[in-house]
């Protein structure tokens, strides 16, 4: 029967011999976080995003507000309207929907109309952020699709606005058209912006 160190010790003295115990290592070595798997976690997030962004813009712009025109009597929401509109056409809109329709407007915004820019900026950010390395550079970049985010959401606000206010206000209209003209061109740059990084992300690995 195996003797105890302590029993060792009574019975040698300081020539007992001591078996040493080793733990197991505990860190499993393939749970490292290397900058290879830091990088496909990355990809495989961008990608995600990727896809929900161009579902999002599909459901939103290409299905469902040229399903509402149904209700409208075929005039375009003004979302839709890349260079804008001015009050006889938002007065004419107002006249052809009645107020389910404009519901159904305003709950499109507070989903996919809310859902669309923030994923798609989220995405963009990320792309960014994993292409690009100079700082100032990355900066700027990313002022681009943050500011397609705050457009956008603040351009639904003013087109609900727009369209439930009881007597139309000139100024009302013109800001919400005037929104909704940036948010198409800051939604244009940013894809500008996203291609530049992703060039910018591949020139390194031409270099090697």
């Amino acid at each position: 029967m195996a003797k105890t160190p302590a029993q060792r010790i009574k019975k040698h003295g300081t020539k007992a011999e001591i078996p040493q115990h080793h733990l197991p290592a505990v860190i499993n070595p393939s749970t490292a976080r290397t900058p290879q798997r830091a990088q496909n976690n990355s990809n495989l997030i961008l990608i995600a995003g990727l896809v929900a962004s161009l579902f999002l813009f599909w459901y939103l712009h290409l299905l469902t507000l040229n399903q509402l025109t149904q209700l409208s009597g075929g005039l375009a929401m003004p979302d839709s309207l890349f260079g804008g509109f001015d009050t006889s056409y938002v007065e004419q809109l107002r006249q052809s929907m009645d107020r389910d329709a404009v519901g159904q407007l305003n709950y499109l915004h507070k989903t996919a109309g809310t859902l669309f820019p923030l994923i798609f900026g989220f995405t963009w950010l990320l792309l960014i952020g994993t292409n690009v390395a100079r700082k100032p550079l990355r900066w700027a970049l990313w002022a681009i699709p943050l500011l397609f985010v705050a457009v956008r959401l603040w351009g639904n606000a003013a087109i609900d606005s727009m369209m439930t206010m009881s007597t139309l206000d000139g100024g009302a209209v013109a800001l919400a058209s005037t929104l909704t003209m940036a948010g198409w061109v800051l939604f244009l740059v940013s894809l500008l912006a996203g291609a530049v990084a992703s060039f910018l992300g591949q020139k390194p690995r031409k270099q090697q």
